[in-house]
């Protein structure tokens, strides 16, 4: 297949390429994965003129059409692209999660069983904005054996397409088919790929959390992903003031537009008429607008917090804040408002904290550091393609690991289940082997 992004055939056609591709992929070795990868983000670095020029357009037609928060994670730049290749050389350097034993057990002399990571198959991933967000997923789909199916918003669609073009003709000089990654390209094509369920293995979306709702309401594949990126921070009476200062200003704007920015500030009673005063003067220096429940309107002249703004995920330069009594309150308060993304927790008392991180029902609890920990690249995983609130794992920022799944193998010597079953039943050794 030419490498080319311009596709006229049909969604079940393309569906259709890209699993043959990815049961090509499945098999083939870790060198040759990891040589796709390596031949990608080469192929990126010498592609990034383009690649920037792409966005330019994207952003320049966007500028005026997009919010705030939106067109942040629609720019790409130079640096941003530069440390998403760094990525792609950090998922080469995993360890292959294909083929890994998780089980090897003889149930009987000669009767062994094995359980063994295998691909998922095809991912059919939407995103909006986030150029960079199609990089680490396609080469997370790549190391893991994975067919891909990118939609990305219209916002981004100069990029998307540039950067799929440069992926495809890197493949092509690689053992992996460049039918495994492929990219839809019209609002329209999001309808046809939910309903992909013969196809299409896992749905990833990422975007707001109206959109990531509409996607779960509106397929039978299972999908992997978080509607709302409601985070706190809860400053105990046991806090340093000067760590939870810094720790609440990175929270809030090192990128508010980030799902794993704080959108709500909890105080300890005890400490709210020293602490507020001085976290508001730092973070009003950064421009930040602040709301506040009764008591922190008391010790600061701030615009009321609403019931909605607990419920609120702003991606912008708001931070609402409010007092509470006890640790208690402040995991009742999460565990009410929370959406189960990333919390945490600032004090020097380890009781508290052990508590906290032990009672908080969230993806992400954290002590004595930024929310904006949570991120896949920064737990080690290369990149993420996304992240999970769900309960059932995989949980938080999903890497490799989440893009597996596994199978029994049992290999035995003409044994039958009726020599283990009656009056003269054969026993199980059930032996775990080295």
């Amino acid at each position: 297949m030419t490498a080319s992004v311009v596709d006229t055939r049909s969604l079940i056609d393309i569906a259709q390429a890209t699993r043959e591709a990815a049961r090509q992929l499945a098999v083939l070795s870790t060198e040759d994965r990891n040589e796709a990868i390596a031949t990608l983000a080469t192929a990126l670095e010498k592609a990034t003129p383009d690649i920037l020029a792409a966005n330019a357009e994207d952003c320049q037609a966007s500028v005026d059409n997009i919010s705030a928060a939106l067109y942040a994670r629609l720019q790409l730049g130079e640096s941003k692209l530069k440390s998403a290749i760094a990525g792609v050389r950090d998922v080469a350097n995993l360890p292959d999660p294909v083929g890994a034993m998780q089980i090897k057990r003889e149930l009987d002399k000669g009767l062994i069983l094995k359980r063994v990571t295998c691909p998922l198959g095809v991912l059919g991933v939407i995103f909006e904005a986030r150029p960079e967000a199609l990089i680490q997923i396609t080469t997370l789909a790549i190391k893991s054996g994975n067919g891909v199916i990118l939609k990305g918003g219209k916002e981004a669609i100069r990029s998307c397409t540039e950067l799929v073009k440069v992926i495809q003709a890197a493949l092509a000089k690689t053992k992996v088919n460049p039918d495994a990654v492929q990219l839809l390209t019209t609002r329209e094509e999001i309808r046809g790929l939910l309903e992909l369920d013969e196809y299409v293995d896992l749905i990833i979306p990422r975007g707001s959390n109206s959109f990531v709702r509409y996607v779960q309401e509106n397929t039978k594949i299972p999908v992997l992903g978080h509607a709302d990126g409601i985070c706190h921070l809860y400053i105990d009476k046991a806090a340093d003031f000067q760590q939870a200062i810094e720790i609440t200003i990175d929270a809030k704007t090192n990128y508010p537009a980030a799902c794993n920015a704080i959108e709500t500030l909890l105080v300890h009673r005890d400490i709210a008429e020293e602490f507020l005063p001085q976290v508001a003067t730092a973070l009003q220096a950064k421009e930040v607008k602040l709301l506040g429940d009764e008591v922190t309107r008391s010790f600061l002249d701030i615009p009321a917090a609403t019931e909605d703004d607990w419920k609120t995920e702003y991606s912008d330069l708001i931070l609402a804040i409010k007092v509470v009594d006890n640790i208690e309150a402040a995991i009742a308060h999460i565990n009410t408002y929370g959406s189960k993304h990333t919390d945490a927790i600032v004090t020097e008392d380890n009781t508290t904290a052990a508590t906290f991180l032990a009672q908080v029902d969230a993806a992400g609890v954290f002590h004595n550091c930024s929310t904006r920990f949570a991120d896949g690249f920064r737990y080690g995983f290369g990149a993420e393609v996304g992240i999970s609130t769900q309960q059932m794992p995989p949980r938080g920022p999903v890497g490799l690991e989440g893009l597996v799944t596994y199978k029994y193998q049992l290999v035995g010597n003409g044994h039958v289940v009726a020599t283990y079953t009656g009056a003269n039943a054969k026993a199980f050794t059930h032996q775990d082997l080295v």
